[in-house]
């Protein structure tokens, strides 16, 4: 097979008019040679760091998508579906990324559950961290959230780390905040990423403590506009992320969007490229050619380096989509769950209380972080209910495992008027969690996504929208234009309902993370992250 092009050579930084011969999916050949086409061939993006789980699709359906905007490789953490099912989630992500032909590097996820503090479906402990970093199909040590484990010597944590360093596989970090005297013994602990970055202080900080940085611009959290002035003195310890994507994001565009954005805003074309298709590659020894003679034919054309428009994308020297068209075929695959929970009342959503000052969670927009303020509470008939006015709404998270009781606190900024949203897709344990403008609402909405085994819905009434997430409980048995469709409704009915937000569903999705500060709530109560300890709802 021989192609033609222009041919961007990052390493060297330059561009020259050449041919590339491939044989067998490696480059035999990279020869310059005068021709007309006026195409750019340049090595493929990757995603440094996703939860494929995120974007609602296996991997085989998400490669179909993500081909389409010439990413041909991830480096995935399925920390999400391992708080679900345990090793086994793992090895299920492994094996059906495998099918397809994007190259799905997957980690071994270091905090399974996340925190004590919180129920999920499975443990992994440093025994079973072992297992997996021995597997060739295991690149890294996946996010380390526990940072107060690292800097409080937790003998588990630090295990999970040493297991790292014994099979010669680096360690992704998550540490968001963290300054000063806290984050130089994290980093010297072994961690040597952090996608988790939101001031550019912050990112520079670590950047001169020899961590590299990842800038995330995902469907919740978004970071590039803080961090993208922090790329032409540290390109080369840099790299793009998306972390969550939502599906009807992912249609839309892939890292190629943040190229296009960075070249817009006057940086150099080749050290965002360095950033979006080397980096990576070489941080995590990923198996993905860049773009040289013997290397694997990983490799896209594009129509320009301003918009980098994908015509073509090939993987293995395999075209695997061209012109808006995926090559990538359907597989079949199984339907694994971990859902045990009963249908509920709405008296086990009623907070009996005559507080004068309550606790709620303010979120952000475009942020995971969350602040805590205190308001003062609507009460009706004794009990705390929600209030719209105010945008005071309640939110519930629910035990998925077993049947506990709900534990029930407050919201600002969701915005709704009406009715109430839920869903299963919670990070990191994946309850359901719903915020609603009355217990009818919200108890209606919870059942929902008991009835689908898993899910999203909007609900006002008897007006409801859902899409079933049977695999795990977050990701659909659907094709992603049919799951990315679905979803869209779902969130524009949300926004129809009031919501302010970008993205209602994914910044719902990270209320419930407890790692992340600073007040949220798990399926056993309000939690501060700052104290790192359960807090009252009341204010005394």
């Amino acid at each position: 097979m021989q192609i033609q092009g222009q041919i961007v050579d990052i390493e060297n930084k330059r561009i020259y008019s050449g041919e590339i011969i491939v044989q067998n999916g490696k480059i035999t050949s990279i020869i310059e040679k005068q021709h007309n086409n006026k195409n750019y061939i340049l090595p493929g993006f990757i995603d440094a760091h996703i939860h494929i789980e995120s974007s609602m699709l296996v991997p085989s359906e998400f490669a179909k998508i993500a081909v389409l905007h010439g990413t041909v490789g991830t480096i995935s953490d399925p920390h999400e579906i391992a708080n679900v099912l345990g090793k086994e989630g793992v090895h299920y992500m492994i094996e059906n990324g495998k099918k397809a032909p994007l190259k799905f590097h997957f980690g071994a996820p270091s905090c399974v559950p996340a925190t004590f503090f919180e129920t999920a479906g499975a443990v992994i402990d440093s025994e079973q961290i072992k297992e997996l970093m021995a597997m060739d199909d295991i690149y890294y040590l996946s996010e380390m959230m526990n940072y107060p484990g690292v800097l409080f010597d937790d003998e588990e944590v630090l295990k999970k780390i040493a297991w790292a360093k014994h099979f010669n596989k680096p360690v992704d970090g998550h540490a968001p905040g963290l300054r000063g005297e806290p984050i130089k013994k994290y980093i010297s602990a072994g961690i040597s990423t952090d996608h988790e970055c939101f001031t550019y202080d912050e990112a520079a900080e670590k950047l001169s403590l020899g961590m590299k940085v990842i800038i995330r611009e995902g469907s919740a959290a978004k970071n590039f506009e803080a961090l993208i002035d922090l790329l032409p003195e540290h390109y080369e310890n840099m790299m793009f992320c998306s972390d969550d994507k939502h599906p009807d994001d992912l249609i839309v565009g892939h890292i190629n969007l943040l190229c296009a954005r960075a070249v817009a805003k006057g940086f150099d074309t080749f050290k965002i490229l360095q950033m979006a298709c080397i980096n990576p590659v070489q941080h995590y020894n990923m198996n993905i050619g860049l773009l040289k003679e013997n290397d694997a034919a990983d490799f896209i054309v594009v129509e320009d380096l301003k918009n980098f428009k994908v015509l073509q994308t090939y993987i293995n020297g395999e075209l695997v989509a061209s012109n808006g068209q995926s090559f990538v075929k359907h597989i079949d695959f199984e339907i694994p769950n971990n859902f045990n929970t009963s249908k509920k009342q709405v008296s086990e959503f009623t907070i009996p209380s005559n507080a004068a000052t309550i606790r709620v969670i303010e979120a952000l927009e475009g942020q995971l972080i969350t602040n805590e303020i205190h308001c003062k509470p609507k009460i009706e008939n004794r009990n705390l209910v929600s209030d719209v006015t105010n945008d005071i709404l309640k939110m519930a998270v629910v035990n998925r495992y077993a049947n506990t009781k709900p534990a029930v606190a407050f919201i600002k900024n969701f915005g709704l008027k009406k009715g109430a949203i839920a869903s299963s897709v919670a990070h990191d344990c994946h309850n359901i969690v719903v915020v609603g403008t009355s217990d009818e609402e919200i108890c209606n909405a919870v059942n929902l996504i008991i009835e689908n085994t898993g899910g999203i819905c909007a609900i006002n009434g008897e007006e409801q929208k859902s899409l079933a997430l049977p695999v795990a409980g977050i990701m659909s048995n659907k094709n992603g234009w049919e799951t990315g469709k679905l979803y869209q409704e779902i969130d524009a009915m949300a926004k129809q309902l009031g919501s302010t937000l970008k993205a209602p569903f994914m910044t719902l999705s990270f209320m419930a993370l407890l790692v992340i500060p600073d007040l949220k709530l798990s399926d056993k109560g309000l939690f501060s992250g700052k104290s790192f300890a359960f807090t009252d709802l009341e204010v005394s």
